[in-house]
């Protein structure tokens, strides 16, 4: 017998469908505990599928909200439906695939893949086979209807389609999607070539089996009235580049003049599948042998897609001058990420920022369209070309340039500063010529009337910084601080928010140049305070945080902390434990504490408290979620995280000052426990702290370090780089306060220190291995006997990851290591003495008593293997290192 619904829970369920539709926040809560009760008859849910797929007298929003319902309870509970329920689900769900509506398909289609992707693929054998055969039906229904079931069902199961679990049916699926390719309907072309497009990125054996009927089925669509057709073949066009560049390489030229056409497409989503083709294009090694004869036609057409388009216009209000007082749309917020403290040694040249590629939004001024668009894609294809073409792309852009940047339309002219923006990176060299006359234009810019126009400029301006900060500073910094700063302190909240985020990048270019300007600089930043709403108080911390680690000790004078310190601490009072814009604040609070030193000591207190009291908190709350993860909710490690970092902070810019502070707060266990955390970035700020906590004041750590050695030894792991890293200097700074009484724990570390060095090398490691070999040096400096027998495994790698770095302390103390050890064990290095004499000469002003010691074992060398032998020996030499030897050492 099939089921039957009873009439009076039938209608039961349809009130409870209309009362779900009311914008009411009380019946919507009644509404919720209801289901919740009909969840408890298991055949509910033939009810929620009879509306669906049955009741063809109520309205379609209805029908449909019963069938989303219905899918949320499969998404819940579809493991506890009974076989009978399940199967009825089933069959209503396949027989009635073909409705008139578009809607009620559509939502049958939703429901049949989330039931597939419950693993039900395998249990529900018939479905792929019935839903093939109703492509073949001559209703137009029925086939659009089967069709979106499919695609979604290629979305969400894709790998599954190409497995043996099914005997991988793609097989028969993908040569017959391409038959529809050819179909009279557009709906049923395009749900066609979505289908397949499921399948490139993963380069599935079916689809490659078919790759070049692929292709020409594609070419064949590729004029096709439909705009929703156009961007399907655009996208497959797109990801064959990435996958099967190969089988386009013969008919590119017509692909980039068919792309060149698409990118103009009077429908923007086509033109925006079009326009990624030359972002993806970029990276393939092919690019400027393919496209340089095509970019006179490109270059144009990426600089018209870069204006705002009416839409956006409004979206943004860019008619809205001054909003500086409307309170800000919490949605709006994005969540901020904290990026642990990594230890830095103090020696990448000093500057460890130049690798970071300026993957900024290309815009980022336009955050409330941050869905990607057609002018966010050009401007960053136009990046990304200038990268691979450099000043060959200037010929084709400058005419256009000096037409945009002057034109009295604003919102070309907008569009023109963009581009130039965008070109900062790559034609940097050839743009040298001009900036000189733009740069003071740009500055102009940034008093225009259109609020639009001020905060492009901002962006543009700080893709400049670094040329700007290399001229004498009256020429360009000063006034582009000057209005900068105006601009901090404008009316529109997109301007403030440009010109904090523009102003940052100028403080990390200019660093001290900023010294004169600081009293200047501070009561802007000041003045912001009073003036922000919520999101832009948030970049303002970040440009106060930067300003502090540009300017450095030279933030430490009374009149700076005086203007600084009280609405910072007054902040730091308004906001509660639990809420995230402690996060930006307390890194602000970091940076400022580690540049104003001794300055900081009138407000360590209380800040180092709640530091404590954020990480404890953090702690009891993992405990209980630990215990009881049904009655508690995990806490948020960020809050732990930040507090850490900022008492590394405190401690690395109060030194001796925090010990105190320390003594008086069970800091010591609490830093037990984060190091066990199971969470790397916790482990990461813990082995930071503990570092600094060594080097600030030692005697509160030194009764710990039996518990926490082994902990440390356990984290040299180079699968967390930056755990790992932390781990190492943490070991190191031990070392050196330890001295002999060291050695009970250098077994714990040595084996790991030494594996982790010989790892092969590649630049990133060779970075590393910087910090572990300075550990290593420490080590066996405080413990020659424990250490040098193992010289001869490390010796290379040791040598040559130091030779390239700044004498500073670190390398001092590590320097004084090695070569006690190659007193205990001289033959541990003698095969190995060519990188050893190398690593010698790349200091530069080695203290007079490590300068000795390199002169007696230099020397103690070339006697024990006698002249003849050591004339021999520096034959190998390069001629630059012979030379210093012979200088420096007389050898």
């Amino acid at each position: 017998m099939e089921w039957q619904p009873d009439q009076q829970g039938l209608q039961q369920v349809l009130q409870l469908l209309k009362d779900s539709q009311s914008p009411n926040t009380a019946t919507q809560r009644a509404v919720q505990q209801k289901l919740e009760q009909l969840n408890q008859y298991p055949d509910f849910n033939n009810y929620l599928i009879f509306v669906l797929t049955r009741l063809k007298t109520e309205d379609e929003p209805t029908r449909s909200l019963s069938g989303l319902i219905l899918k949320n309870n499969v998404k819940a509970h579809y493991q506890n439906f009974p076989p009978t329920v399940a199967d009825f689900i089933k069959q209503e769900c396949v027989n009635n695939i073909g409705d008139p509506s578009p809607l009620i398909r559509a939502t049958i289609g939703i429901l049949i893949t989330t039931i597939a992707s419950k693993g039900e693929l395998q249990t529900w054998p018939d479905l792929l086979p019935q839903l093939f055969n109703l492509l073949s039906s001559e209703d137009y229904n029925t086939c659009e209807g089967s069709f979106g079931a499919l695609q979604k069902i290629c979305e969400d199961s894709s790998e599954l389609l190409d497995s043996d679990a099914l005997n991988r049916p793609l097989n028969i699926m993908i040569p017959k999607f391409l038959q529809f390719f050819k179909h009279c309907s557009p709906k049923i072309r395009s749900h066609a070539i979505a289908c397949v497009n499921q399948f490139i990125i993963g380069r599935a054996q079916a689809l490659m089996d078919n790759i070049d009927t692929f292709i020409e089925s594609l070419f064949a669509l590729a004029a096709d009235e439909d705009s929703e057709v156009r961007k399907n073949v655009c996208r497959a066009l797109v990801m064959l580049l990435e996958v099967r560049i190969d089988r386009l390489i013969p008919q590119m030229h017509s692909i980039i003049q068919y792309m060149l056409q698409r990118t103009q497409d009077p429908d923007e989503n086509v033109a925006l599948e079009a326009c990624e083709f030359w972002l993806t294009l970029a990276e393939q090694p092919i690019c400027k042998e393919v496209l340089a004869g095509h970019l006179v036609q490109l270059i144009p057409i990426l600089v018209n897609g870069m204006k705002y388009s009416e839409i956006d216009i409004i979206l943004l209000k860019g008619d809205v001058e001054e909003d500086e007082a409307v309170p800000d749309n919490e949605q709006d917020i994005k969540p901020r990420f904290h990026k642990s403290r990594t230890v830095t040694l103090q020696h990448e040249g000093g500057d460890g920022e130049q690798g970071e590629d300026i993957e900024e939004d290309e815009d980022d001024d336009d955050d409330t369209l941050s869905d990607w668009n057609l002018r966010k894609c050009s401007a960053a294809a136009l990046d990304v070309l200038a990268n691979v073409f450099r000043d060959d792309l200037l010929p084709h852009l400058l005419p256009l340039l000096k037409e945009l940047l002057f034109h009295q339309d604003w919102v070309i002219k907008e569009s023109g500063i963009l581009v130039l923006g965008a070109i900062a990176e790559g034609c940097v060299q050839g743009m040298v010529l001009y900036l000189p006359e733009l740069i003071p234009h740009l500055i102009q810019c940034l008093c225009d009337k259109k609020a639009l126009v001020r905060s492009i400029a901002c962006w543009t301006l700080s893709r400049y910084a670094h040329w700007v900060v290399s001229q004498p500073p009256d020429s360009y910094l000063k006034p582009l601080m000057t209005e900068l700063l105006k601009r901090i302190l404008d009316g529109n909240k997109r301007v403030q928010e440009a010109a904090c985020s523009a102003f940052a990048t100028l403080e990390e270019e200019a660093c001290t140049e900023l010294v004169p300007y600081l009293s200047f600089i501070l009561d802007t930043l000041v003045f912001a305070f009073s003036k922000y709403q919520h999101k832009n108080l948030l970049i303002l911390y970040d440009a106060i945080g930067t300003l502090a680690d540009s300017v450095g000790h030279h933030l430490n004078q009374p009149e700076y902390i005086q203007k600084l310190m009280p609405p910072l601490i007054q902040k730091w009072n308004e906001l509660k434990d639990e809420d995230k814009d402690l996060f930006p604040l307390l890194e602000c609070l970091s940076s400022v504490a580690t540049a104003l030193q001794s300055g900081f000591l009138p407000y360590c207190e209380p800040v180092y408290q709640r530091c404590v009291t954020l990480v404890q908190k953090t702690l009891a709350q993992a405990m209980m979620y630990h215990q009881h993860p049904d009655q508690y909710e995990a806490p948020d490690k960020d809050f732990m995280i930040v507090a850490l970092d900022l008492l590394s902070g405190l401690a690395e810019g109060l030194g001796g000052h925090v010990e105190q502070l320390v003594a008086r707060s069970n800091i010591m266990t609490l830093l037990f426990q984060c190091m066990q955390d199971t969470m790397p970035e916790v482990r990461q700020s813990s082995f930071a702290l503990l570092g600094d906590l060594t080097k600030a004041c030692f005697p509160h750590v030194k009764p710990c370090i039996a518990e926490f050695m082994p902990i440390l030894g356990t984290n040299l792991n180079p699968e967390f780089i930056s755990v790992c890293n932390n781990a190492t200097w943490a070991i190191g700074e031990i070392s050196m306060q330890m001295g002999a009484d060291m050695q009970p724990y250098a077994g714990l570390v040595l084996g790991n220190l030494v594996e982790i060095i010989n790892r092969p090398n590649t630049p990133k490691t060779l970075l590393e291995n910087t910090g572990i070999a300075i550990t290593i040096g420490r080590l066996g400096y405080v413990c020659p006997q424990e250490v040098a027998p193992m010289l001869q495994q490390f010796i290379r790698p040791w040598c040559t990851s130091l030779r390239n770095i700044r004498d500073n302390e670190e390398k001092d103390s590590a320097f004084r290591g090695i070569c006690v050890m190659i007193g205990v064990n001289p033959g541990g290095v003698v095969q190995d003495f060519i990188f050893f004499c190398d690593a010698v000469a790349s200091w530069v002003h080695p203290k007079e008593d490590l300068r000795d010691m390199f002169y007696k074992i230099l020397h103690g060398f070339k006697d024990q293997v006698g002249e003849e032998n050591w004339q021999q020996f520096s034959e190998q030499f390069p001629p630059l290192l012979k030379e210093r030897l012979s200088a420096c050492y007389g050898v």
